[in-house]
């Protein structure tokens, strides 16, 4: 592997040979902690060379979180994989008596849940299709049984895709809705279901799916409940740098106002068993330039993650250099939202020590997280 810059590198040191003074001015900005603007985003997504942004996102990441790597310990609960709706970048959804599909029953979930019951992991993070028979009360019932069983259990659970058919389903209102999730359990919301907020673009790829302007709404009234929330962005389909940009900035601008997310989490779009397969995937080289681009412009989100199920672990270690602090967690083998999808893992599970391994190898320093990136 090519390391580009060491993870001890002085954070103010850049190279003295920057021609292009736009980016050298964004350079020095960033240097002096200063926020980029819109603009400064889409020169460095359309001019800056690869090395020279991961040193920037890295003085970024040095400024936010030190050299520290964070992880945990978890597993995903996928209640089924049914759903009303038929994004086409989508190679999860299934319809009812499909022989891909399932829809698990409370017990069987238990049964998935008490399967850990020995071990030391310290969050369950609960995902699926949108289940047209599902409301919040069948949710809310699961919630409750698994704090039952294990109390000390962090539930992040329901994008907000999920949470808008199941609380309209109950006939709440959002924040009845979301008040009830919370006193039977729920801790923290994924980030799921963001895909790209340009209205245009989903209406090609994701139709019928919850608008951007419900999804931030959502997260925005969890905040304010005290419920906190990951982000998401698609990636690599039909949008443009514009769009990525117009996407982060909704999310900065949310943050400004709530600082309620903890963590921003890029999701490359995987091409197999989906309608849009013909784009084909970019390149790692572009996934590093948006992750660098992450880092730098959304200044006030703590973490962003790379998720190695979707990246692979090789690529998920790369990425460390170029503004990323998280990889998320040992996972188990309980998902399969991405394998579905291509990715090069189709049983993604890592231990504790694999990914200490993976991060020492860097010179970062890993560190084990609990649901909210407080130090275990």
């Amino acid at each position: 592997m090519l390391i580009l810059v060491s993870s001890n590198h002085n954070m103010n040191i850049l190279p003295d040979h920057i021609t292009n003074k736009d980016i050298h001015n964004i350079a020095s900005r960033i240097i002096k902690g200063s926020r980029i603007t819109t603009d400064d985003a889409m020169t460095l997504y359309s001019e800056c060379e690869l090395p020279l942004l991961g040193i920037m996102a890295g003085i970024m990441r040095r400024r936010i979180n030190n050299n520290y790597v964070w992880y945990n310990r978890n597993f995903h609960l996928e209640p089924t994989n049914i759903c009303i709706y038929n994004c086409k970048f989508c190679s999860y959804r299934r319809r009812s008596g499909d022989p891909d599909s399932w829809n698990y029953s409370h017990d069987e979930m238990m049964e998935i849940v008490r399967r850990f019951d020995k071990t030391d992991v310290t969050e369950v993070h609960i995902v699926g299709g949108v289940h047209p028979s599902h409301d919040i009360y069948w949710y809310g019932g699961l919630i409750k049984k698994i704090k039952l069983h294990r109390p000390s259990l962090h539930i992040k659970a329901f994008s907000a895709v999920e949470l808008d058919y199941m609380i309209k389903k109950a006939g709440l209102s959002l924040e009845e809705g979301l008040t009830y999730l919370k006193k039977c359990g729920l801790d923290s919301i994924p980030g799921g279901g963001a895909e790209i907020f340009d209205e245009s673009i989903r209406e090609k790829i994701c139709p019928e799916k919850t608008s951007s302007e419900r999804w931030l709404h959502i997260h925005e009234t969890s905040h304010k409940l005290g419920i906190t929330s990951n982000a998401t962005m698609l990636y690599g389909h039909l949008e443009t740098y514009f769009h990525r940009i117009d996407h982060m900035t909704r999310l900065r601008d949310l943050q400004d106002k709530t600082k309620g997310f903890n963590a921003f989490i890029p999701l490359k779009y995987k091409k197999s068993n989906n309608n849009m397969g013909y784009l084909g995937e970019v390149s790692i080289m572009e996934d590093l330039r948006n992750y660098a681009v992450s880092r730098i412009f959304l200044d006030n989100i703590p973490h962003i993650k790379a998720y190695w199920p979707m990246t692979g672990k090789e690529v998920a270690q790369l990425s460390l250099f170029f503004g990323t602090d998280d990889l998320d967690g040992t996972i188990e083998d309980t998902t399969r939202i991405y394998s579905m999808a291509g990715a090069e893992d189709q049983n993604p599970a890592m231990s504790a020590g694999a990914i200490c391994k993976l991060v020492g190898d860097t010179g970062y320093i890993p560190v084990e997280r609990d649901s909210l990136y407080i130090k275990r």
